[in-house]
C-alpha cells in the first residue's frame, strides 16, 4: 500500500514538472528525429528488419545518443536471430536510458530466447519500478516469462 502511495505522489510530481517544462506527456525527452530513423522505424513496424538496420545505423551515426534507435537496432537484430548484435545494441540503449521501457522488455525477451531466466526476471523488476501504474512492456515481459516457465515445466 505504501509503495502505491509513493508511486502516486511521484507520478503527480512528474506531471507537475512535465507541465512546467512543457513536455508532452508521452515523451519525457525530446529528440530530433532524422529521416533515417523514421524510415527505419517504418521498416521495423512492417517486419522488414534487414531494411531497417542500415537506416537505424545511419540514425545512430548521426546521433549516437538516440536510445530509441539503438533499441530498434537491437530489436531488428533479435528478430533476425543475431543475438550478440542485439545484446550490444540493447546495452547501448540502456546505458543511455536505464529505464527505457521497450529496451528493458526486449532485452528481457532476448534473455529468455538465450535461456537466461534470472536476467529476464531482473529486467521485469526494472520495468516494475519504471512503470508507476503498470505498462504494456511490463505486462508483455511478465507474460513471456510465465510462458517460458510453463514450457520448461512441461518439458
Amino acid at each position: 500500500m505504501a509503495v502505491n502511495f509513493i508511486r502516486l505522489v511521484a507520478f503527480g510530481l512528474l506531471l507537475t514538472i512535465a507541465g512546467q517544462k512543457g513536455w508532452a506527456m508521452d515523451t519525457v525527452v525530446s529528440e530530433k528525429v532524422s529521416a533515417e530513423f523514421k524510415q527505419g522505424l517504418e521498416a521495423v513496424r512492417a517486419g522488414n528488419y534487414s531494411t531497417a538496420l542500415p537506416l537505424l545505423e545511419k540514425a545512430v551515426a548521426e546521433n549516437p545518443k538516440n536510445a530509441n534507435a539503438w533499441n530498434y537496432i537491437g530489436y531488428s537484430n533479435r528478430k533476425l536471430k543475431r543475438f550478440d548484435k542485439a545484446m550490444t545494441a540493447y546495452q547501448k540503449a540502456l546505458a543511455l536510458e536505464p529505464n527505457h521501457r521497450a529496451a528493458n522488455e526486449y532485452i528481457g525477451e532476448l534473455y529468455l530466447q538465450t535461456g537466461k531466466l534470472a536476467q529476464a526476471k531482473a529486467r521485469l523488476k526494472v520495468l516494475d519500478a519504471a512503470c508507476f501504474f503498470g505498462c504494456e512492456e511490463y505486462d508483455e515481459l511478465k507474460a513471456a516469462i510465465a510462458a517460458y516457465e510453463a514450457k520448461r515445466k512441461g518439458s
